[in-house]
């Protein structure tokens, strides 16, 4: 199945939510990166707990941030505001890791230990490396879409 009509991927081209989602994802892996390494770095030296929280805090916010600006590029290019049927597994995986995520917050309200914080935000980050790798999938794959009808022009105008 392709993951967009020709009507589909003229709206998609046109949207502004496409180019935010663009900047926002490099920019939310980013933030992992930094605060994975900033939580393990917590962890193993018992050190740096402010930092490793702060870094937690604008992951969460960039995820968020994301997860609305997708719902308005899904909305404007195939009608719905979530759970579309061409991104059904994307946007399962997405609730999946804004919940996991989320738990941050219960466990500040709920005062456990740091460590203990931090741990969960470990087990949380695996949610969304996964969703970021049905995304980058996805990804390759509308490339791959994309390409092909010129590679084939390509091929019977040599």
């Amino acid at each position: 199945m392709s993951t967009y009509t020709a009507e589909q991927r003229l709206r998609r081209d046109r949207s502004p939510w496409t180019k935010v989602q663009a900047i926002l994802a490099p920019l939310q892996l980013a933030a992992f990166l930094v605060s994975v390494s900033l939580v393990t770095h917590a962890l193993l030296t018992d050190r740096g707990y402010g930092l490793a929280n702060g870094s937690i805090v604008v992951k969460i916010t960039l995820l968020w941030l994301i997860t609305i600006t997708g719902m308005l590029w899904e909305k404007e290019i195939y009608g719905r505001w979530f759970m579309a049927r061409e991104f059904f597994w994307e946007d399962l995986g997405n609730l999946v890791a804004i919940l996991t995520h989320n738990l941050y917050f219960i466990a500040r309200a709920l005062h456990w230990s740091e460590r203990a914080v931090l741990a969960l935000m470990l087990a949380a980050y695996l949610t969304y490396l996964l969703n970021f790798a049905q995304f980058a999938i996805k990804g390759y794959r509308s490339g791959r879409e994309r390409r092909a009808p010129k590679q084939r022009q390509h091929e019977v105008g040599t």
